[in-house]
């Protein structure tokens, strides 16, 4: 991980291998901003034009290097865009600064340490640009060969170390901020290493021994029930899912509580380590990153040991809903009844519509503790895919202004988000002559569908959001941002705030 450290030292006599500093896209050019005077006055006040001959512009994400003037330690100035100037007299905005703060880490691989001179004007700046750090420079490297291979000599390893100028080090706001984005950044690190790891490395029971030993290590109380225990106490959905595979299912349960808590939330995650579709076989080109069928239980994992680290004044209980969905002789089949862990029974339809029955066993068992608010994560149906693209995930809920809550979270922390509806009339399309619920209804709308579907699994009277994570739990694409190719550990921030604003009071 990147070491982060807060700075007042002056950049011209910093020893680094970069200078980063922010340009951002004004009326008539480039525009350097606050946190590069010592840079421009080096270059007589003419920073902004030697950008613009260069070729930059100020647009979000846009990185130009230029050597450091004469006099500075460093030998490299970064300049890395901000996108749009601010209105007069507002301040960049936070994920601005985080987004450019990515880019920065991840062009400056391979160095030692870069200071970065980014707009710091509170702690909430100073936050931003550490988690932009953290998160972008990100690398997966486990499964690489290093040393003396021909293959690894052009490999380079993540920045090392990063100072922010400008923040002040005895400050307790700036040294909290600082903490919680490394608190954070690292958690949700963790949760992208685990999306990325094969499935032959990353069954059920080996997801649930990582749990295990984090649990151990950062004070959380953990109990794993592996498929004896399952069927002991009637998980169908999760075993009917598990069924297929010589790899057993588990359910995961991380239980954080503080002594000043009156507040509990609880946290469920589909966590299907790999997801073949089952006997309803996915078609060629489908399967290739089925690994990430885990990212919600990644998701919550990864919040859930964040509020430990934290410290936060809320008691959190993650449900880990832990099976891989594969064909064989002993797999589900489509016609099948399965009998749930509420007693309610399900007709499966189709095998590859698997996560909501793991789900909704998990959500059983945490209603059962009757917590102030459950939240769900998954990567669920392509539907939400198709209606709202691979950056933004949808949000459900059986509560208009906890939905609300929800989405303005993950606004908040820059994971996009929209609120979906769950409307009545889809429910009709579940109906099943044999069990009390099938696993399909309409096609159209199937994301809305599965949410409904989730919605019967909630104990009565206790508040629920369901979060569809199936378009930007995996990044098929570049890198962007501080966002990698591969996982990207979405909403395990929004899952954090949410858990901040009820230890604050503020969640109702």
């Amino acid at each position: 991980m990147t070491a982060l450290t807060l700075s007042t030292a002056a950049a011209p006599g910093l020893r680094a291998d970069a200078i980063v500093i922010g340009v951002a896209k004004g009326v008539k050019g480039p525009i350097v901003a606050p946190g590069s005077e010592p840079v421009d006055q080096a270059y007589d006040g003419r920073l902004a034009g030697v950008l613009e001959t260069l070729g930059a512009t100020g647009a979000e994400g846009e990185v130009t290097k230029l050597p450091a003037p004469a006099g500075f330690k460093a030998p490299l100035v970064l300049a890395v865009g901000l996108g749009a100037e601010p209105e007069k007299d507002a301040s960049y905005d936070a994920e601005a600064l985080r987004r450019a703060a990515g880019v920065a880490a991840r062009a400056l691989t391979g160095s030692k340490k870069a200071a970065f001179a980014l707009p710091l004007t509170d702690a909430g700046d100073v936050g931003a640009v550490a988690e932009g750090v953290v998160l972008g420079a990100y690398s997966f490297d486990a499964y690489k060969q290093s040393g003396a291979d021909a293959r690894a000599k052009n490999a380079k390893a993540p920045l090392a170390e990063a100072a922010l100028l400008g923040g002040k080090p005895r400050d307790a706001a700036h040294k909290a901020a600082l903490a919680r984005a490394t608190a954070v950044g690292e958690e949700l690190n963790r949760a992208r290493d685990l999306i990325n790891m094969p499935p032959n490395d990353l069954d059920p029971e080996a997801f649930a021994t990582l749990a295990q030993t984090a649990a151990k290590e950062h004070g959380i109380k953990v109990q794993v029930l592996d498929e004896k225990a399952l069927a002991k106490g009637g998980y169908g959905g999760i075993l009917g899912v598990g069924g297929g595979s010589a790899a057993a299912p588990r359910l995961v349960k991380l239980s954080y509580t503080s002594s000043k808590a009156d507040k509990h939330l609880a946290f469920v995650g589909k966590g299907i380590t790999y997801d073949s579709g089952g006997i309803s076989l996915k078609p060629a080109g489908h399967n290739e990153t089925m690994k990430c069928d885990m990212s919600g239980a990644a998701a919550v994992f990864a919040a859930v040991v964040a509020a430990a680290r934290l410290g936060l004044e809320v008691n959190v209980t993650g449900w880990l809903a832990l099976a891989e969905n594969m064909p064989s002789g002993t797999a589900t089949r489509p016609g099948d009844v399965l009998r749930m862990f509420s007693g309610k029974t399900v007709e499966v339809l189709n095998t590859d519509a698997e996560g909501r029955l793991v789900l909704a066993d998990a959500l059983w068992a945490a209603s059962q503790e009757k917590p102030d608010a459950i939240v769900d994560v998954a990567t669920l149906t392509g539907a939400m895919m198709l209606a709202l693209g691979s950056r933004t995930f949808g949000v459900m809920a059986n509560d208009d202004a906890f939905r609300t809550t929800v989405y303005e979270a993950a606004e908040e922390v820059g994971e996009p988000a929209w609120p979906m509806p769950l409307p009545e009339h889809l429910r009709k399309g579940m109906d099943s002559a044999t069990a009390d619920i099938a696993n399909m209804g309409e096609r159209m709308g199937g994301g809305l569908v599965a949410g409904l579907f989730l919605r019967e699994f909630v104990g009565e009277g206790i508040t629920w959001a369901h979060l569809d994570i199936a378009g930007p739990a995996f990044n098929e694409g570049g890198p962007f941002g501080y966002t990698p190719k591969g996982g990207t550990g979405t909403a395990v921030r929004t899952l954090v705030r949410l858990a901040e604003l009820t230890a604050a009071g503020e969640l109702g």
